[in-house]
């Protein structure tokens, strides 16, 4: 993948935690661009998902209601302080694969949607990249 495409779809996960508030998302999944979009009702805030085979993948996944919304919670909290420790340490991590940190409070109730679509891009991104986070499933 090319590392513009990588970039647009980090930014848009970004985009999401820097402005999150906890009111019911909306999600809506457009598979022949293969991107997934979810936003609340007054969309104070919004999150795209623009990365090629995702939508397939994550059609063979557990379904969201398999998850607990607070195992999905740590998970991403162990998640996104992992990937924020590789931004920061560019010399040891691709600024491609890694290009800006992600912000993730864990006093915000994102809902059991965005951290369902969170957890699952997480590790889509490890698979589809070759990466590991500690505490991932492979």
């Amino acid at each position: 993948m090319k590392p513009v495409r990588i970039f647009f779809a980090l930014i848009s996960f970004i985009a999401l935690f820097m402005s999150c508030n906890s009111q019911k998302a909306i999600v809506k999944v457009n598979a022949p661009k293969d991107e997934v979009r979810i936003a609340n009702d007054s969309l104070e805030y919004e999150i795209i998902i623009i990365e090629p085979g995702f939508n397939s993948w994550l059609i063979s996944q557990p379904k969201q209601n398999y998850y607990s919304q607070s195992f999905l919670e740590i998970k991403n909290r162990s998640f996104v302080i992992e990937y924020n420790y590789r931004v920061s340490h560019p010399n040891r991590y691709s600024k491609d694969l890694y290009p800006q940190q992600i912000e993730y409070d864990p006093n915000i109730d994102y809902g059991l949607e965005v951290n369902y679509l969170l957890y699952n891009y997480f590790l889509y991104f490890q698979e589809k990249y070759n990466q590991h986070f500690i505490g991932s499933r492979n």
